[in-house]
């Protein structure tokens, strides 16, 4: 059960007076962005802004840290003008949804859940350094049309300004279809989020970041369900021995397990070896490795040059 820390601070909804909606694809109304020096709640207040100007807004929500703070404003400043969409696929974790749907209801959202199986779509599947962007491109088209059954002008992701820094063809994607990133428009970093979310009691102040199945697999391996069944199923099982922080790199019948550098010491010896490779070998894996340089995100993204 996910509870709010803080429901009474957090659930001052506030109805204000909506502004006319402005044209889709207007980006002069999400385009405020926080000073250097503007401290954190400066920062907040620019995204509250920023929402509101919208006049209504899908909230594009994967159940994440992110997107949670994102739509905790939205329905705030939004009330019943948000919306809330997450995609069910095999390439995310069954329990992520169930979190979504949860975090979704206690904050008051109404929340869509849409199927979405990229294993379908051939640009996706084949798995080049451009799958994010066929992938963000395809969901948006779902977005977008969600957003209009609803009669929203609308759509907004959780990307931070921390998502700047890695290999993001993503980014681009959902630009070009004219989704906004309010959260980077008003300067947030993964830093801020935790202490804003911490500050509204949401459940997911500093949880981990979680990005789909699809960045374990190298790029030019074809993604199937035999290949994400198996990083799934490793992933559940050292996640069940109590590692919070980590991911299985899937190289064929190799898993290579980034766990924190800290951990990576004892994961190495005794009874915690034992089980991390029985785990991994549970899962379809013949051989398991250790990273000695530990866990970190977009590690498949390493010596990768954007063109352009």
């Amino acid at each position: 059960m996910i509870r709010l820390t803080s429901p009474r601070r957090w659930f001052s909804i506030e109805h204000p007076a909506r502004p006319a909606s402005p044209r889709a694809g207007n980006a002069s109304v999400v385009e405020i962005r926080a000073t250097p020096t503007a401290d954190r709640h400066a920062k907040l207040e620019a995204l509250r802004e920023a929402l509101r100007a919208t006049g209504g807004c899908l909230i594009a929500y994967s159940g994440g840290a992110d997107s949670t703070l994102l739509l905790a404003v939205a329905a705030d400043v939004l009330a019943d003008r948000c919306v809330a969409v997450t995609a069910r696929s095999m390439l995310f974790p069954e329990h992520e949804l169930r979190r979504a749907s949860e975090i979704a209801a206690l904050l008051g959202v109404r929340h869509r859940v849409v199927d979405f199986d990229q294993l379908a779509i051939p640009a996706i599947a084949e798995n080049s350094p451009r799958r994010c962007y066929h992938c963000k491109h395809a969901l948006a088209r779902m977005l977008w049309e969600v957003a209009r059954e609803h009669g929203l002008e609308h759509v907004a992701d959780g990307a931070v300004v921390d998502d700047l820094g890695d290999y993001r063809p993503g980014l681009q994607a959902t630009r070009e279809a004219g989704i906004i990133s309010p959260m980077i428009d008003a300067g947030i970093t993964k830093a801020d989020v935790t202490a804003l979310s911490e500050e509204r009691g949401l459940p997911t102040a500093g949880l981990p970041s979680m990005a789909c199945y699809a960045s374990r697999i190298p790029y030019g391996t074809t993604l199937d369900a035999e290949a994400v069944g198996r990083v799934a199923r490793a992933e559940a099982a050292l996640s069940a021995l109590g590692y919070t922080r980590l991911r299985v790199r899937h190289h064929g019948d190799i898993a290579r397990i980034e766990l924190p550098v800290e951990a990576v010491e004892d994961a190495a010896r005794g009874p915690a070896r034992s089980m991390i490779v029985d785990a991994a070998k549970a899962a379809g894996y013949v051989y398991v490795t250790l990273d000695l340089e530990g866990y970190r995100t977009g590690s498949l993204n390493e010596g990768l040059v954007e063109e352009g």
